[in-house]
This record gives structure tokens, sequence and C-alpha cells, in this order.
């Protein structure tokens, strides 16, 4: 996580294009994780954020096409934590290309979270119960192990 000096985020739009693949040598597990992580606390350990599982997106097995983006809450709510105790709730499909450039949009206001990708009006994922983030902080650059990832045109708009 790259945490983004001088952007103190509560409630807003978060824009950015993004861009994730497996890193050379990742093991067989890797899906080019990347995301943008929000309301980060000053330690850097407390924060919301999405983000997308590329090799997922064009996947010919259909649940792992549902798990093409992810919204987690950490350290209480990672991935595995959502996924057990509430399958399905905060994932969802999207069709995406490993490596290739991805406009998305967050928008979050109070407890809410939503994820647009490639301009669509519509979100791709809907968060109405957000899980124990600070009610404000910074922004961050996300990946995960094993991921080649780029970032371009990142853009915060708060909420007024």
């Amino acid at each position: 996580m790259a945490i983004i000096p001088g952007t103190e985020f509560g409630d807003g739009v978060i824009e950015a294009e993004i861009a994730g693949a497996p890193a050379a040598g990742a093991d067989t597990s890797a899906r080019g994780f990347v995301g943008i992580a929000f309301r980060v606390d000053s330690s850097g350990s407390r924060y919301a954020a999405f983000y997308l599982r590329p090799t997922n997106g064009r996947a010919t097995d259909q649940l792992r096409r549902n798990h093409s983006t992810q919204y987690i809450s950490h350290p209480d709510y990672p991935w595995y934590r959502l996924r057990k105790e509430q399958p399905g709730v905060f994932e969802s499909y999207v069709d995406l290309e490993a490596g290739a450039w991805t406009p998305i949009r967050i928008e979050v206001r109070g407890g809410v979270a939503r994820l647009f990708v490639h301009g669509s009006p519509q979100p791709v994922l809907i968060v109405n119960d957000m899980k124990s983030p600070p009610a404000s902080g910074r922004i961050a650059l996300w990946i995960d192990a094993g991921t080649e990832a780029y970032f371009s045109r990142l853009r915060v708009t708060p909420a007024r």
C-alpha cells in the first residue's frame, strides 16, 4: 500500500485508472489484485478498500468470475472473513482484462460505498454497511502480493 500524502478523505468520490496483472514468477493463485484504499488511519493499519481481480473477469469458471471485485475493511474484515460470513455480499462480477487500463470510481457517503467500473452509470458493487474503517483518513494505492500494477489519473473530490 502506498499512502498518498495530503489526501484527507471522509466522504466523496475517488476516481482513477488502474491496471493489474500477476507479476512474473508469481504463483498460480495470483490474480493481479489492484485497487484503492480509503479512510486509511495514520498507522496505515485500518482502512477500507475496493480492489479488482483482473484475471477473474474473463475466467471460464463462473464462481471465479463472481469474485472479480472485492470490498475489504482491514484489519477486522479481510476478504476471507467477509466471504465466509456473508457469501457474495462484498464481491461481484465485472468484465476485466489483466493488464488493461480500467477506469474506476468510488463513491463514499457515511457507511455506504459504491464501486463503478468502465464508466458505467450503475455500480458493480454496493456496500451498504461498511465495516469499521475510520470516519476519515488518507487514500492509498493498494496491491496484493504477486501483482504488477499501475495507477493513473487519480482524482479525489471531497463531499461538500
